[in-house]
């Protein structure tokens, strides 16, 4: 896939997600709200150049774009998409604190998107 094709994707998530809270599926929806911010991460990681086979790498790649783009609110928004990611094993998130990781996790994307030009 290309980067494009990544941010493209990330989007197609976005909306899915919403698509399948709103058919009661909490678990389908936290992980393609992970999934819309990784893929937004691999297109970035991949324009770059740079690894990003593993979950690892995904984390350690926003730490550095937070840190290059001076905007820390990229690591704390991508936590809420590992919140999510978790949530999809466990089942744990009540439905307004899927809503806060959700939103972070669409501000997350857009930022990327406007940060990555």
């Amino acid at each position: 896939m290309l980067a494009t094709d990544h941010i493209e994707t990330a989007q197609q998530f976005l909306r899915d997600a919403d698509r399948e809270y709103g058919a009661g599926d909490i678990l389908q929806a936290s992980e393609k709200l992970w999934g819309a911010a990784s893929h937004v991460v691999i297109a970035e990681l991949k324009n770059r150049g740079v690894a990003h086979r593993t979950h690892r790498s995904l984390v350690e790649g926003v730490q550095k774009l937070a840190e290059e783009w001076d905007a820390p609110e990229l690591s704390d928004w991508f936590i809420a998409a590992q919140r999510l990611h978790s949530n999809f094993y466990n089942g744990d998130l009540d439905d307004w604190n899927y809503e806060i990781h959700r939103l972070r996790v669409i501000w997350f994307v857009e930022k990327m998107v406007e940060l990555a030009g």
